[in-house]
């Protein structure tokens, strides 16, 4: 009943069409991460270069411009990509066919990781914007995060659909919000009534070894780690090339186009976030009580940074202005839906991996609400470790963000370069050579611009954290070449061929009923049994208490039970040993004989009722799994409460 309530009811399979989304929906349902990278992308930026000072967060403008433009490389390159290979496999499909399984197993375990440092700063992010609206909220954005993920989490289970519809207000309310805060602010800044952010005022101090500046190789690095940091604007791209499968037909048209107005949305969003960042002067650091100086002081103890959005909202419309509480409000909303996308884009590509045979089965079943629930609850889960162990630090999970997009990114591409290669060498029509050595030129710059982007990341965040997003991602790469290494072995194991012996048939069945008490499932379980016309019948009782196996066995002949009793001797009161060496016994005279053991089980209707019984049979039936030529017959019998409960399940 309770999870009827919050997951909803199932979805029939014949309705399971109506899940597919318009590109309306679509939108905010698989691109809510990359547009809402402007609530946290241009702060990445900002308190980067604000380690050099002042003067380097003048560069800032100039650092997302670079950024889009591998945006338009990637973007171009993946409207390719989804025409190409419009079954939904995306990354990991075009790895596998064109660079091998290694590869495609490399990719999808850095996707994984990728959809799951999503979740986390989305839920980060969100946190820390509320603080900024609700100040007795500092000091408790893990909560909050957390919270946030097993709330989206739930979400999710419902289905696809109900997330297109929650997701759209939020995310279309973001982009207008921001767009209406990004006109107003270029006419006041046109007309000289821009205001300053409220943390213009203080002077920024470089950090230990920056005194310099941008100047020399530190300067240098330091811009490449702002792009690479900027570069989480870069991701969620591949949300939309996993999630072909949901969009209304045409389905890979739709998908191109919705990639397009996505690539477009994000350009004038964090461009125009970036240009007001430098006119309002608005600043952002990573340590404010060492960074930043008011009047050669350092700030209060309990000063909070207003993340850059923020300010600038501050700045256009007034610190006290209701714009500031609208723009919480709906960037909260998106970064709450932006983890969507990896809800979206996770539990499909793990559905993918488990049908590869490199994730456990289990992964690629839907539940009765046509949602990937096994995908789901798994991502809730390890978001959540990182969102605590990092404390709901964004600039800390950003370091580990972006290395494994770009990895997958990276291989992704060298897949579709050498995919348009063979395609070009098969290609017998003059037109359509032009078009696919186009194409092909178009991967090959991806594929450099992908590799280069990967290098600058790796290079500069590797002592920040990107080095455990690289060993997850090969842990997580051996893990699953060892899955499939099973799988291959099991389905090798149990191949039927003609002489595999299905016809053969046991020379005689034995069946064995465990008595540790004459009551009525054990005799129900008898009957079964005495049903079933086996070729010999007997009870076990197990010796563990003289005076109780007595008392079994006189009850047992008052009762005139037509069935044997044999007592088996357990002087160190093991009750598992004597009954597994008993069949032993038996198959010994005997291996083609099969023994059946009926253990009798109680059905109960309460759950605190499970810890009362069955205790004693549970490590019997362990034991006998591991027995060949063993078979355990479970015979249940249902306790009052069973019948109490259908009771109250009927009158509902």
């Amino acid at each position: 009943m309770l999870r009827r309530a919050l997951v909803g009811k199932p979805i029939h399979n014949e309705r399971a069409a109506g899940t597919v989304l318009s590109k309306g929906a679509a939108l905010p349902v698989f691109a809510s991460d990359a547009l809402s990278s402007v609530a946290y992308a241009p702060d990445e930026i900002v308190l980067t270069l604000a380690l050099a000072g002042s003067a380097a967060i003048l560069l800032s403008p100039w650092v997302g411009l670079a950024v889009l433009a591998v945006l338009a490389v990637i973007i171009t390159a993946y409207r390719q990509n989804v025409r190409a290979y419009p079954s939904g496999g995306a990354d990991f499909e075009i790895a596998s066919k064109n660079l091998g399984r290694p590869a495609g197993a490399a990719v999808g375990a850095a996707l994984m990781v990728d959809y799951t440092l999503v979740v986390a700063v989305s839920m980060a992010a969100a946190a820390q914007y509320l603080a900024a609206a609700v100040p007795w909220l500092v000091g408790h954005q893990t909560v909050v995060a957390v919270t946030g993920i097993a709330l989206v989490g739930l979400l999710n289970l419902r289905g696809l659909k109900f997330m297109g519809r929650a997701s759209s207000v939020p995310t279309y309310a973001f982009v207008g919000v921001v767009l209406i805060l990004v006109l107003v602010g270029f006419v006041q800044n046109v007309t000289g009534t821009l205001q300053r952010a409220p943390s213009a005022d203080y002077d920024v101090v470089p950090a230990a070894g920056m005194d310099g500046g941008l100047m020399g190789l530190a300067g240098a690095m330091l811009v490449l780690r702002a792009f690479s940091s900027g570069a989480v604007a870069l991701t969620g791209v591949e949300t939309i090339t996993h999630s072909v499968p949901f969009f209304r037909k045409p389905k890979a048209l739709n998908a191109a186009r919705t990639l397009a107005v996505l690539g477009a949305l994000s350009a004038v969003l964090l461009l125009g976030v970036l240009y007001l960042t430098r006119r309002t002067g608005a600043v952002v650091v990573m340590d404010p009580a060492r960074q930043l100086l008011i009047d050669g002081r350092a700030p209060e103890p309990d000063f909070y940074q207003v993340p850059i959005l923020g300010q600038i909202a501050q700045a256009v419309a007034g610190a006290d202005s209701v714009w500031f509480v609208i723009l919480v409000l709906v960037t909260v909303g998106v970064l709450f839906m932006a983890a969507n996308t990896a809800y979206s884009g996770f539990p499909v590509l793990a559905s993918r991996l488990a049908s590869a045979a490199l994730l456990p089965r289990q992964l690629q079943s839907r539940g009765d609400r046509f949602a990937f629930t096994n995908g789901i609850i798994l991502l809730s889960v390890v978001a959540a470790v990182f969102t605590i162990v990092f404390g709901a630090n964004v600039n800390g999970l950003i370091q580990l963000y972006v290395v494994g997009a770009f990895f997958a990114f990276t291989l992704t591409q060298a897949g579709m370069v050498r995919h348009w290669a063979r395609v070009r060498r098969t290609s017998t029509s003059q037109s359509p050579h032009r078009q696919i050595a186009g194409r092909w030129a178009v991967a090959v710059i991806a594929l450099i611009a992908c590799a280069a982007v990967f290098v600058v990341v790796l290079v500069t965040k590797f002592a920040q954290g990107a080095w455990l997003t690289i060993v997850a991602i090969a842990l997580i790469t051996v893990l699953m070449r060892a899955i499939g290494h099973h799988y291959r072995s099991v389905d090798t194991e149990l191949e039927v061929h003609q002489n595999s012996g299905v016809r053969a048939l046991p020379s005689r069945v034995h069946s064995i009923i465990v008595v540790t008490s004459v009551r009525k499932p054990v005799v129900h379980a008898l009957t079964y049994a005495r049903a079933s016309r086996p070729s010999s019948l007997e009870a076990v009782v197990v010796d563990t208490d003289r005076a109780r196996t007595e008392q079994i066995v006189k009850q047992w002949e008052a009762l005139e039970i037509p069935v044997p009793v044999t007592v088996l001797a357990s002087p160190y009161r093991d009750t598992v040993g004597p009954v597994v060496a008993h069949i032993r016994g038996i198959r010994r005279k005997s291996p083609r004989d099969l023994v059946i053991v009926y253990l009798p089980e109680y059905v109960v209707g309460r759950g605190w009722e499970r810890f009362l019984h069955n205790q004693a049979i549970r490590p019997l039936r362990m034991r006998l799994h591991y027995e060949r030529g063993v078979m355990i017959a479970s015979v249940p019998w249902h306790l009052e409460s069973v019948r109490e409960l259908r009771l109250t399940e009927n009158n509902e």
